[in-house]
């Protein structure tokens, strides 16, 4: 560990940064037609879920949304979710998963209709997600909905200035290593694949080892590739980096201190604490949850929902002069 008395480690709650995101979200809640309605759909007994329900549901309603919560069983989740896509009456849909914690859980994730889906995982955005494709339409009036845990990190990024501005959009993170510990389907793997497609070179750490993305040499191609990289572990990878992101669920697991590069940038997603508190000794800002920015970011995804629908309302459509 550093023994520099000068040292200085600024650890930033996630409600600090939330309050910015929540600023935008509310500037684009006042010029919508309509307040939008989101609605939760809880179909399993876990308490987390209740939790994180109640929570959106908060979040939601104190800041000038609405909110209403269907409980039901499993077995009703499918024909919860369909009626719900056919009901005017609902602008956004949040499923609290897992339900069945198998292949069943992917297929209802695929039947929220993709103009209500503020968790950005059905398939057409999971597509362009990875394929770095960032708008729904050619005239580029609708942009894609990203899913809200790799957002939220990436907007914690963006606030810590991890992005460098001066640079074109799409490229703000040339010149980052970053080291993403986890790569589940949910959040580790899409987050890997964002970070590189904004241009970063990113090591994917699991328990199976060690993957890059990147962009190639100098960010030359259109979206990220990925390559194995035989035989390393976080050992070889995670010294070289200037971020180290973690999501590893498990209440024992500790990110291995002495392997944070000094100065690095630390960030927490895990609901446990994947870092001792003596990373603080060792990075210049910790970040050691990020829940309330991913609240507000699937917020910012429904008012994104939104605009994308009344982007395409014939009160938006340019007229024969070239108004709109």
């Amino acid at each position: 560990m550093s023994n520099d008395p000068a040292h200085f480690c600024k650890t930033i709650l996630a409600g600090t940064i939330a309050k910015g995101l929540q600023a935008e979200v509310n500037d684009g809640l006042a010029k919508l037609r309509k307040t939008p309605h989101l609605l939760g759909i809880l179909a399993n007994d876990d308490p987390a879920a209740k939790v994180y329900a109640d929570w959106t549901g908060k979040t939601a309603k104190d800041n000038g949304f609405e909110y209403s919560l269907r409980t039901v069983g499993k077995d009703d989740a499918e024909e919860t979710i369909i009626a719900a896509n056919n009901d005017d009456g609902v602008d956004g849909i949040i499923v609290y998963y897992p339900i069945f914690n198998n292949r069943q859980d992917q297929y209802l994730q695929q039947i929220v209709d993709l103009k209500k889906d503020v968790e950005g995982l059905s398939h057409q955005y999971i597509f362009n997600m990875y394929q770095n494709i960032r708008f729904l339409d050619d005239r580029q009036m609708q942009k894609s909905i990203l899913p809200c845990t790799p957002l939220a990190v990436i907007k914690i990024l963006e606030y810590l200035h991890i992005y460098n501005t001066i640079l074109p959009y799409g490229n703000r993170l040339f010149g980052r290593t970053i080291c993403v510990v986890n790569r589940s389907e949910v959040v580790g793997r899409p987050l890997a694949a964002l970070l590189a497609n904004d241009g970063a070179c990113v090591y994917s750490v699991d328990v199976t080892g060690v993957q890059q993305f990147t962009r190639g040499e100098g960010i030359r191609k259109r979206k990220h590739e990925i390559v194995e990289k035989e035989g390393w572990t976080v050992e070889n990878c995670a010294p070289m980096c200037d971020v180290v992101i973690t999501g590893v669920p498990g209440n024992k697991y500790k990110f291995p201190l002495h392997l944070v590069k000094d100065g690095a940038v630390c960030i927490n997603f895990s609901s446990e604490k994947n870092f001792a508190p003596e990373v603080k000794e060792r990075a210049s800002i910790y970040v050691p949850a990020i829940g309330k920015v991913t609240i507000t970011v699937l917020l910012r995804n429904l008012l994104r929902i939104v605009q994308n629908r009344e982007a395409l309302s014939p009160e938006s459509q340019p007229t024969a002069n070239g108004e709109s």
